[in-house]
């Protein structure tokens, strides 16, 4: 981690700083991480484990990582090994990997002590019957004709639930609190629920599982957590969590949740329900689509851990929820890749140029630089010859005003090369341009101290011999905003074109990055790209539309 992703003090830190300073935890510092196995990581979870795993960090404590595995009808193994590749590959090790399903012999044990101490009871009632007993923010909810059963009687329908004598559906626990609290979680919540399902971790041990409010408390103070940092749609079950551990008793000092603002980004859907009907429905080619805002789709389209590190220490920890734009975490990539990745000359919609007095058979090799802004880099030579491609948006025919590129009569510098006059344009039977016939000036070479007249225009080129046919794929925003404002799939969000790139460009290797000159960042995809085809992902384009503040 760099030194100063654990300098930053928030309102979570303030509170953990306290607790130290009154001897709370004595001196303690335990988090986790807790996802549920039922879908793929995204940008949102990204927060969450840098925010998790640093705090444990900054203090000397430990994380865990613990699967919340309390609902089997969604969970699926391919989501655990998913979920652990992204953790490491953010930078992160978890102290242990935990999973709910260990605790359940502990959570029956609670659920049968709060029936036993009167704060429990099985419910007959339907999930649309609850739903409807239980009120609303203006009115008071309706106590289940069930309530008052006796604590013999809770006990006894109890573990007939657990012994499978009833269906699905046809019975629940729940607490007895109270069903006119202005907080509808604390309405006699559901604590169990009837699932014949088999579960990953504990097969057909159990037809009843715990729900997410009941477990949540409980795996918390087993585990030793001081501080269970979760998002801020969790802030209303905070007194049900609090209401677990203070009834059962069992664990003094008691864990505390703490809530955050979650991460919202711009032009961007982040739930894993409608990230799984893409996939589901073909959308998209998976769940690490290049396009999907899942860890693994970043990574796929070559965004870096370090920038996605940076981005989340960037926009910080919050109460209030807000909308962050998607510009930032594309600066942080550009700001990221700038200084490590090395510049290729990839021509985009090539345009043939012809060098008519340059020596037919000759060619000769050019040294550029691998990264203008790194040295140390070093260079690498490609060929020069008569016959070269230049990017089509490098030619005008008829050029605008301060067009300073190739256009009849103009001169630029072929980048690493030499000067270049366009002295013809020759066209094909349909008009479209054939190719530029141009000439050079043999005293402009680079590095030859050349000090004569001066060009306003560069640019990039690639020998039409070795040129390395690549597939690139362009891609923009998954979701665009509609005229009505309402977020929609992109019908544009992947183009793909071939493009001719420098002869090193056909030694790229699966995962390898690399700046196009002029272009953007662009990726070696890792599952199409093979010896014989080179398939580019685009990254982030050259250009950022992301403002930083002046100081």
């Amino acid at each position: 981690m760099a030194e100063n992703e654990n300098k930053t003090v928030n309102f979570i830190h303030r509170i953990i700083d306290e607790d130290i300073a009154s001897g709370k935890y004595g001196g303690k510092v335990y988090t986790r991480f807790p996802p549920e196995p039922n879908g793929y990581l995204h940008i949102g979870h990204a927060k969450s484990i840098c925010l998790n795993f640093t705090t444990a960090q900054k203090y000397g404590g430990r994380c865990n990582l613990r699967y919340d595995d309390t609902n089997p009808v969604k969970e699926d193994v391919e989501y655990v090994d998913s979920i652990e590749e992204d953790i490491r590959w953010l930078g992160f090790n978890w102290d242990k990997k935990l999973w709910a399903s260990s605790y359940f012999p502990k959570m029956y044990e609670a659920a049968e002590t709060l029936i036993r101490q009167g704060d429990a009871y099985v419910c007959d009632l339907s999930a649309e019957e609850i739903r409807a007993y239980r009120g609303t923010l203006t009115t008071p909810g309706k106590e289940s004709p069930y309530r008052n059963r006796s604590v013999e009687e809770n006990l006894r329908l109890f573990r007939e639930m657990r012994e499978g004598r009833y269906g699905d559906g046809e019975k629940v626990l729940r607490a007895k609190i109270d069903m006119a609290s202005p907080n509808l979680n604390m309405r006699d919540p559901v604590l169990y629920r009837i699932a014949h399902v088999e579960h990953h971790n504990t097969g057909s041990t159990w037809c009843i599982y715990p729900m997410y409010d009941f477990a949540h408390p409980i795996e918390d103070a087993i585990e030793g957590v001081t501080h269970s940092i979760c998002t801020l749609e969790f802030e209303d079950h905070r007194p049900l969590y609090d209401w677990v551990l203070k009834t059962l008793g069992w664990w003094d000092p008691r864990p505390q949740q703490i809530e955050f603002a979650r991460l919202n980004l711009s032009n961007t859907v982040m739930s894993k329900r409608l990230l799984k009907k893409l996939v589901d429905e073909g959308a998209v080619e998976g769940w690490d689509d290049p396009r999907m805002p899942t860890i693994a789709g970043l990574r796929r389209r070559g965004y870096t851990p370090e920038a996605i590190r940076d981005f989340c220490e960037r926009i910080g920890v919050s109460k209030a929820n807000s909308t962050v734009e998607i510009s930032l975490l594309e600066h942080c990539v550009r700001e990221d890749l700038q200084g490590k990745v090395p510049s290729r000359n990839v021509i985009f919609d090539p345009v043939k140029v012809v060098i008519t007095n340059y020596p037919e058979e000759q060619t000769e090799e050019m040294e550029l630089e691998n990264n203008r802004n790194v040295p140390a880099m070093g260079t690498r030579k490609i060929p020069f010859g008569r016959e070269l491609y230049v990017d089509g948006n490098d030619f005008m025919e008829v050029p605008v005003k301060k067009y300073f590129r190739l256009f009849p009569g103009n001169e630029v510098r072929f980048k690493g090369a030499y000067f270049i006059t366009c002295q013809d344009v020759v066209k094909n039977e349909d008009g479209s341009i054939r190719e530029l016939h141009c000439t050079y000036d043999p005293a402009t070479r680079s590095g030859s101290g050349f000090e004569g007249r001066k060009v306003k225009g560069t640019i990039h080129w690639v020998e039409a011999k070795t040129a390395v046919p690549i597939r690139i794929r362009e891609y923009d925003y998954l979701y665009v905003e509609n005229e009505a404002g309402e977020m929609v799939l992109n019908p544009d969000s992947k183009r793909e074109i071939t493009a001719l790139a420098e002869p090193s460009v056909a030694e790229a290797q699966p995962g390898e990055s690399f700046q196009f000159f002029r272009h953007g960042y662009y990726i070696a995809d890792v599952k199409e790209t093979t010896e014989k085809e080179k398939v580019f992902n685009s990254i982030v384009g050259l250009k950022s539309s992301f403002k930083t503040k002046k100081k």
